[in-house]
């Protein structure tokens, strides 16, 4: 079966559809009500969750590409820290939490840099799965907030389990790092 333009250039698109959802999430946003926090946190779902598809269809129409492999993490990257921002702007999230999360991507991003030069791939690692996954179901609740009297203390769940995104942003990278240095060892 052929491949066409289309199937080649659909998980790029994808990708990229993460960066340009940011402004439309971040407007959503900029109300502060809870109508429109919940827009901005079904659209930051939707966001999300092309992330999966992007790679789906990249092996499914085997369209894998250096530049797509460098743009999604930058467009998860972009979401995530342009609603973090945001989320510190409102009030609703500790600048200590964006900081660590915001170190911790460079620190990995320069880490890649220098293992790519070196022509070492090191795999991802469970707990910077398990950063990303709390992140993306912290996030929504953070953003919808104070639900009262329907759903008492999401706010503070949504917060708690970001904070469990944190610590885990902190293990992931110590893992990165330890996983570069094994992988130098061994070239």
């Amino acid at each position: 079966m052929a491949v066409t333009e289309f199937q080649k250039n659909l998980p790029m698109r994808i990708t990229m559809s993460r960066v340009f959802a940011v402004p439309v999430i971040v407007a959503m946003m900029w109300p502060n009500t809870l109508y429109w926090n919940i827009a901005a946190a079904v659209f930051f779902i939707f966001a999300s969750a092309t992330d999966y598809f992007d790679g789906y269809y990249a092996r499914k129409y085997n369209a894998v590409s250096n530049f797509g492999k460098f743009m999604d993490p930058i467009a998860d990257k972009i979401l995530v820290t342009s609603v973090l921002a945001m989320l510190l702007a409102q009030g609703k999230i500790d600048a200590w939490m964006v900081i660590i999360i915001l170190a911790r991507d460079n620190f990995i991003g320069g880490i890649r840099s220098v293992a790519a030069a070196d022509q070492i791939i090191i795999a991802a690692k469970p707990a910077g799965k398990w950063k990303t996954a709390m992140q993306m179901v912290a996030i929504p609740i953070v953003i919808i907030g104070n639900m009262d009297p329907y759903l008492p203390y999401l706010d503070k769940i949504g917060y708690g389990v970001l904070w469990i995104s944190v610590i885990l942003s902190i293990t992931s990278g110590i893992e990165y790092y330890l996983g570069y240095l094994k992988s130098r060892k061994t070239t």
